[in-house]
């Protein structure tokens, strides 16, 4: 029989410890809004991955940023969920209140919680269009302030947008709206913010793929329209879309502010 290598837990742990070290954007610490499923946890996942602690921001979806969060611990990271509903200031208060029990600086804020009413739009109510502008756009807003004092050596914003801002869609119109103003208030906030090292970038994705999908009453149709036009065949993941918040965090793109990284297969180009 041969002698077992008393080495080899501690060849083990070394090597645990490299990877972490050598992990892109390892020791960093992120919040991700809306991160209990699709494409917000998808992201959250992807951080992870690359070495990032998550903050896990949800509403309605505890369990699912529960079991988020032991995903993120069992890749080596620290997660913590904290309920809050992003387009509300006192809400998004006690979620920086609680943040800040648990992490004490902030490197990447994704913004990714978002909601909306699908309607012709002349059917629309005022407190329509106020549910789709606060949850959508002011929500980005009131996590750039609250996020600034965790930022005094620099970090990452990454706002979730849509073509909807840009294209008309039937039944999307204030959603669309409202993303439209995400992306000039997250230039806004790139110029405010780059001399104090702070990126703020926008990735705007074409249909994906998640349960959100299930309200659109034409959800097959669209998926199967989507993957005939764009160029790469397919709708896109919640994966697709992380990758590329992703690459948006990487010190390769410090020189990337007020951008919208349009993630679409080549859908918007094809007329």
């Amino acid at each position: 029989m041969q002698d077992r290598d008393a080495t080899a837990p501690a060849r083990a742990q070394a090597q645990t410890g490299i990877a972490a070290l050598t992990a892109p954007l390892a020791g960093n610490v992120s919040l991700v809004t809306g991160a209990a499923r699709g494409i917000g946890r998808a992201i959250a996942v992807k951080l992870a991955k690359a070495g990032c602690d998550v903050a896990v921001n949800y509403y309605n979806s505890a369990d699912d940023a529960e079991v988020l969060c032991r995903e993120v611990r069992a890749l080596g990271q620290r997660a913590v969920a904290i309920h809050a509903s992003v387009g509300i200031p006192e809400s998004v208060d006690e979620l920086f209140t609680e943040f800040r029990k648990h992490f004490d600086r902030l490197d990447i804020v994704v913004s990714n919680a978002a909601t909306g009413v699908l309607k012709p739009t002349i059917e629309m109510t005022l407190k329509h269009w106020r549910w789709c502008l606060e949850n959508n756009a002011l929500a980005l807003n009131l996590l750039a302030q609250r996020a600034l004092p965790l930022m005094p050596g620099g970090g990452r914003i990454v706002a979730l947008s849509s073509l909807g801002a840009s294209r008309a869609s039937p039944g999307y119109g204030f959603i669309g709206a409202s993303k439209a103003a995400l992306e000039a208030l997250a230039r806004a906030l790139a110029q405010e913010l780059g001399p104090r090292g702070i990126r703020v970038n926008v990735v705007s994705a074409g249909v994906v793929d998640t349960h959100a999908l299930a309200f659109f009453p034409n959800r097959e149709q669209l998926l199967a329209s989507y993957a005939e036009r764009a160029p790469a065949g397919r709708v896109l993941t919640p994966e697709d879309v992380a990758g590329a918040v992703y690459l948006l965090c990487l010190p390769e793109a410090n020189m990337i502010n007020g951008h919208v990284l349009v993630v679409d297969g080549g859908y918007a180009i094809s007329g």
